[in-house]
């Protein structure tokens, strides 16, 4: 039954394709007849191009699916503690953003870990004492000149202001052990500098700040001390403006504002620069204190109270007054580290040379053991917003 019906149907298929021909010069039936059949008979088994002739297309197989397993992030590390310092000065962090604070930290452009300023308060010189009195704050000449040379001789380099925020703000590099020196207030004429200091920075290029009060307006005076600051290295900073009312809980914000922006204006009148750091006079600070200043654009300040000394995202501060150090205000309550920067005295500060040595020695150990835990956490959860850490300086 098969066959015939295939047969017909060829028949039909070659009559159809003869009828489709044109005229020929002869007529032979038979040989259209089979012209017609194999026509017919290839085009019912047309090969594809990606198969043998008359086998079906090879199935094609889809590959299995890669499975990414998400990387977890390592716990990060707590801040260096040391028991170098008085137990209720407690080093405090003041940088929110973790992913930002590590890509600073672990900038080889940057400032390495373990990075340390030591920032010494002078408050008056004596070149005739014989010996130093830490109840009126005065150093005997020949006791500066002594901490001085051991400062140098530990290795320590002084920085100026500039350099010093730069450093807390961004880890901005400086050297690993680093002195800020901050003569208080404006003590008469510019002799005392030329005297005390001008030889250091002669011979290592030290730069000094001078805590200078903004309410005397002797021209003679601020035309003295301009003439220092234009050689740059006696960098003016902030005292106050009336100076000697130290600011306080009961202290208004008028007045508060009146004694941080009076000496901002003084400055940019005789100086033509804004100070970058208030240095409290008296030490006294309060929280809206250190508001105002910051709104004011003040990025530093510094208290009186001789806690230790800072690096980078690391600042010690008490939470409460304590009998070790009673007659200083606790900085915590104020919420800002940066405004509320510990000071060593000149006179007990070459005692502390060695403990602050120390410091930056094992916090550069601390930060070493966890470098790769650190990295790693970057790598996960900061590099694909904040970008890489740079492989080289």
């Amino acid at each position: 039954m098969t066959k015939p019906r295939f047969i017909l149907t060829l028949s039909l298929l070659a009559l159809l394709v003869a009828g489709c021909q044109p005229a020929a010069p002869t007529t032979d039936p038979a040989a259209i007849q089979t012209a017609a059949f194999e026509t017919a008979f290839a085009q019912i088994n047309i090969p594809t191009a990606s198969s043998p002739q008359g086998e079906p297309p090879a199935a094609t197989e889809t590959p299995a699916p890669t499975t990414i397993v998400p990387r977890t992030p390592p716990a990060l590390p707590g801040t260096y503690q040391t028991s170098i310092l008085n137990p209720h000065d407690i080093p405090r962090t003041y940088v929110a953003d973790t992913c930002q604070y590590l890509k600073n930290k672990w900038d080889p452009n940057n400032s390495v870990p373990g990075t340390v300023v030591m920032t010494i308060m002078i408050h008056r010189i004596d070149k005739d004492a014989t010996t130093s009195d830490f109840g009126s704050l005065t150093i005997a000449s020949k006791d500066l000149k002594r901490l001085m040379n051991d400062l140098h001789d530990a290795g320590f380099e002084a920085i100026n202001m500039q350099q010093m925020s730069d450093f807390m703000y961004t880890n901005a590099r400086i050297p690993q052990l680093s002195v800020l020196l901050i003569v208080d207030d404006r003590a008469g004429s510019s002799s005392k500098y030329n005297d005390h200091f001008r030889t250091y920075y002669e011979k290592w290029g030290w730069p000094v700040i001078n805590a200078y009060i903004g309410m005397d307006e002797r021209p003679d005076l601020w035309a003295e001390h301009a003439v220092l600051s234009a050689e740059g290295w006696v960098d003016f900073q902030a005292h106050g403006y009336i100076h000697n009312i130290p600011i306080s809980e009961g202290s208004t914000d008028e007045f508060i504002t009146s004694e941080m922006s009076g000496v901002i204006s003084t400055f940019q009148k005789y100086f033509n620069k804004t100070p970058i750091a208030y240095i409290w006079p008296g030490g006294g600070f309060t929280k809206r204190a250190v508001e105002i200043g910051t709104q004011l654009g003040y990025k530093l300040g510094f208290t009186i109270n001789p806690r230790g000394p800072v690096m980078y995202n690391w600042v010690p501060q008490a939470d409460t007054v304590n009998a070790d150090n009673p007659f200083a205000i606790p900085e915590t309550p104020a919420g800002n580290p940066l405004m509320t920067l510990p000071r060593y005295t000149d006179i007990n500060a070459r005692d502390n040379i060695d403990s602050v040595r120390v410091m930056g020695q094992e916090a550069a150990a601390y930060a070493e053991q966890n470098r790769a835990a650190e990295l790693e956490y970057y790598d996960i959860v900061c590099a694909p917003t904040y970008g890489p850490i740079p492989s080289t300086p």
